[in-house]
């Protein structure tokens, strides 16, 4: 039966999370998008010192049938496992105190001060909410209201 696609990566990431963590990776983040097409599962991992193509392949060759017994994604897709690469994903609370004192972009939810939105300096994570210094001042934004953040290096 499947999923709605809008569901199909959160579904994954609760699939999927222990599995990796019990291959002593982390599960970075999950994408289920359609590009020429066709559907793609990105599934970003990780590991200190960085994942190598034989991690990929061991992640893949794990969860590719069991999401696939589970149904959760109706039809054909490709499913692609990955390192985040420099613009790492931010997710979870522990990867916003890893990324104090860097430069991260975030989109949110809603509108915030009017805008949805920002890059600048993430000077805390505390309790849920991020403090981020930007060139207009300071905003706190609980990681609730985050629709999307990663890291951005000075080059962006």
């Amino acid at each position: 039966m499947g999923h709605r696609p809008e569901n199909v990566e959160e579904d994954v990431i609760r699939l999927i999370e222990p599995v990796v963590e019990d291959l002593g990776l982390e599960l970075v983040d999950v994408e289920y998008v359609t590009e020429r097409g066709r559907w793609i599962l990105r599934i970003y991992i990780d590991k200190t010192g960085g994942v190598t193509v034989d991690d990929c392949a061991l992640v893949s060759n794990e969860i590719g049938d069991l999401i696939d017994v589970k149904d959760i994604i109706a039809g054909h897709y490709v499913l692609e496992v990955s390192s985040p690469g420099l613009n790492r994903p931010l997710r979870k609370e522990k990867d916003f105190i890893w990324a104090t004192g860097k430069r991260i972009k975030v989109r949110t939810k809603m509108p915030v001060e009017g805008r949805r939105n920002f890059t600048g300096l993430l000077r805390s994570c505390q309790k849920g909410v991020i403090r981020l210094d930007l060139d207009s001042g300071e905003v706190e934004l609980p990681l609730g209201d985050l629709e999307k953040a990663n890291l951005v290096y000075p080059y962006e």
